[in-house]
């Protein structure tokens, strides 16, 4: 599979969390060609502001291969990391960061910083945005435009 294709099994879990009531955003994490980790965002599930799609993944690849370093592996977001997850990108050494739509008010892997790629940090993690960037963004649209509809009630 290339990029594209693992970018479309991510959307499958952004929709997931978007028909969950959750702000739709999905992350799987590959390794060797196969996916070893999916999943998509759940604070509102889980009542906790740390339950981000790439969060949960990273747990979940460290869960499968026995180990935190994930160094082998490449993570696809279906939206650019925040600070949080891109940190927990370093962190867990992922090999390679690939996300489809950019967040210019909290995206920290392009837009606003470039916490993967920072010499600063012992690990360096290349990140890729812009894959099926539409068609993320369009999804995360949906949710917004529905929230504002629900937010402003009926009209009188």
């Amino acid at each position: 599979m290339k990029d594209r294709e693992y970018m479309l099994e991510a959307l499958k879990e952004a929709r997931l969390a978007a028909a969950a009531g959750e702000l739709p955003v999905g992350c799987v994490i590959v390794r060797g060609g196969e996916i070893i980790a999916r999943a998509h965002n759940e604070c509102e599930a889980r009542r906790d502001a740390t339950a981000h799609a790439e969060l949960l993944a990273i747990r979940r690849a460290s869960a499968a291969t026995g180990d935190w370093r994930l160094d082998r592996c490449v993570l696809y977001a279906t939206l650019e990391p925040c600070p949080m997850c891109a940190g927990a990108i370093v962190q867990a050494r992922v090999g390679r960061l690939v996300y489809g739509a950019a967040d210019p008010g909290q995206g920290c892997a392009g837009s606003l910083y470039r916490i993967p790629e920072d010499p600063a940090f012992p690990h360096f993690c290349r990140s890729d945005g812009g894959v099926l960037a539409e068609e993320c963004a369009g999804l995360l649209n949906a949710f917004f435009d529905g929230a504002r509809r629900l937010h402003k009630g009926p009209k009188s």
